[in-house]
């Protein structure tokens, strides 16, 4: 049951006790055609400090796109594997961006990268990730894999399973999944809940199709929401009814 605060309202509570975020590096963006808007990062700690305030194990993968986007005409006819480690580096940098606005507003926060880099932040080790969770410090995980070929997708679906979350949250900038675009149909449908099986076959773009595969054979949930409404990973993450639950 939930308690109720001194004012008479009922106090949020978490339904999931440990949590992957998944962002991609176009929410860094804000408003901006690429790189990082430091207002739009402000905004997306604080709502996961509210998140960690919850008593919720948080950890947090992150994109590159908003970096590697002003990178592409560069990157144009480089081999692939080489442009794949490009973007793994923007992911780093997203990450640390985001440590430095968790930690201004008192959130202990790790990044960890899959390719190792010392000197900036700790290489991904699996069980101090997960003992790093306990003691209630946020871990952002960056450098995807750090394998060409693979996604961040990918990667979260790989990390919540080898961390034991509960629960993918991916973020994204439209309200759920739907049949169809719904930035370019204005006809489409939300799904309420929809299972992998569906996701795959319907080619729906949800994550990347290694990404539903790990899921679906791991039986691990995923929900996808609208990062754009303020405070929706806290209600995701109370049990609200937004967005799209995928599983089954």
């Amino acid at each position: 049951m939930e308690k109720a605060s001194p004012g008479g309202k009922r106090a949020d509570k978490a339904v999931y006790g440990r949590v992957l975020l998944k962002l991609s590096g176009e929410a860094l963006m804000g408003d901006l055609s690429y790189g990082i808007c430091p207002e739009t990062v402000a905004r997306i700690a604080g709502e996961v400090r509210d998140v960690a305030k919850l008593g919720v194990q948080l950890g947090i993968v992150i994109g590159g796109g908003n970096i590697y986007r002003g990178m592409e005409a560069g990157a144009r006819g480089m081999d692939r594997s080489q442009a794949d480690y490009m973007g793994m580096l923007a992911t780093v940098m997203n990450g640390i961006a985001l440590q430095d606005h968790l930690e201004k507003l008192h959130i202990i926060t790790r990044v960890q990268t899959a390719i190792d880099m010392r000197e900036v932040a700790e290489p991904y080790i699996r069980r101090r990730a997960i003992r790093h969770m306990e003691k209630g410090r946020v871990v952002i995980f960056a450098a995807g894999t750090g394998n060409p070929y693979f996604t961040t997708d990918t990667a979260a679906a790989l990390r919540a399973l080898e961390t034991g979350a509960d629960v993918i949250l991916k973020a994204t900038r439209v309200d759920g999944v739907y049949d169809k675009d719904p930035e370019k149909h204005s006809g489409a449908v939300m799904y309420k809940k929809i299972s992998y099986t569906d996701v795959l076959t319907k080619d729906l773009k949800v994550m990347d199709a290694a990404a539903i595969s790990l899921c679906r054979d791991n039986r691990l949930p995923l929900v996808v929401f609208n990062l754009r409404k303020k405070g929706n990973i806290k209600k995701v993450i109370c049990g609200k009814s937004v967005g799209t639950i995928v599983g089954g």
